[in-house]
């Protein structure tokens, strides 16, 4: 009798246990979105430019970079993730677009994992302020919350609307005159144009990057960065949520 009531009692408790873990698991499959944005939006705010200085930066600038598109993979939860613990990604300086809400990092390269939590400078030797200065990043989708992070707010971008570099040294002030969207194949949007001084972001359309967004500037100016408006200082001070849901 007291053995039947053991065997009862193990039963019941493996049970419970069976229980608990497909709570758990299915609390993981319902949340992990929410789970992951926070997660991007916390080290986001970790590599933001107002956390490094301008001789750091410029140190960062001769770090080795991965140029290798083929290699960008979308966001996903496992990559966010397993990089938590990441903490050597190169930032050369910041990007804000006060408009939509967007403060990021600057990353040498667009090396898949870094472009989780800013964005990538998309050709070698770029310099602020020069040419036609391209930036990659993602756009995350499939969860309320996703379209505040990283390019996912440049649906919402207009002409007109002012976009600011800095490397901690110099602010560059640009103005969007055209937003559109491409083909992923067309790669001469991020050309250089001589005599000209552009700034383009691009990321994808959809989940399954069929298409491309583009949003192109013109430098307006620039101006040192410890005299810049309080304005512009102050966009590049925005953090983000860190309880994206």
């Amino acid at each position: 009798m007291k053995k039947k009531r053991t065997m009862k009692k193990k039963k019941h408790w493996f049970l419970n246990i069976l229980i608990l873990l497909l709570v758990v698991v299915g609390l993981a499959l319902i949340f992990n979105k929410p789970i992951r944005n926070m997660m991007i939006a916390n080290k986001i705010n970790s590599y933001q430019v107002s956390h490094y200085t301008a001789k750091k930066l410029k140190k960062n600038t001769t770090a080795k970079a991965n140029y290798d598109f083929e290699q960008v993979k979308p966001v996903d939860v496992t990559s966010v993730v397993t990089s938590q613990a990441t903490q050597n990604f190169p930032v050369i300086g910041g990007l804000a677009i006060p408009d939509v809400k967007i403060n990021l990092p600057i990353f040498l390269g667009v090396d898949s994992v870094q472009l989780n939590y800013g964005a990538g400078t998309m050709k070698e030797n770029q310099v602020m302020g020069q040419g036609n200065y391209a930036l990659a990043a993602h756009h995350v989708f499939g969860m309320t919350g996703g379209s505040d992070l990283l390019f996912s707010p440049l649906d919402r971008a207009k002409a007109g609307m002012k976009m600011y570099l800095t490397d901690k040294s110099e602010v560059y002030e640009y103005t969007i005159d055209k937003v559109y969207t491409v083909e992923p194949e067309d790669v001469a949007v991020i050309e250089d144009h001589e005599g000209q001084s552009e700034m383009t972001l691009v990321t994808c359309t959809d989940i399954h990057a069929t298409a491309r967004i583009i949003v192109h500037g013109n430098l307006d100016e620039k101006y040192p960065f410890n005299s810049a408006p309080s304005d512009v200082l102050s966009a590049f001070e925005m953090k983000y949520n860190q309880f994206q849901s």
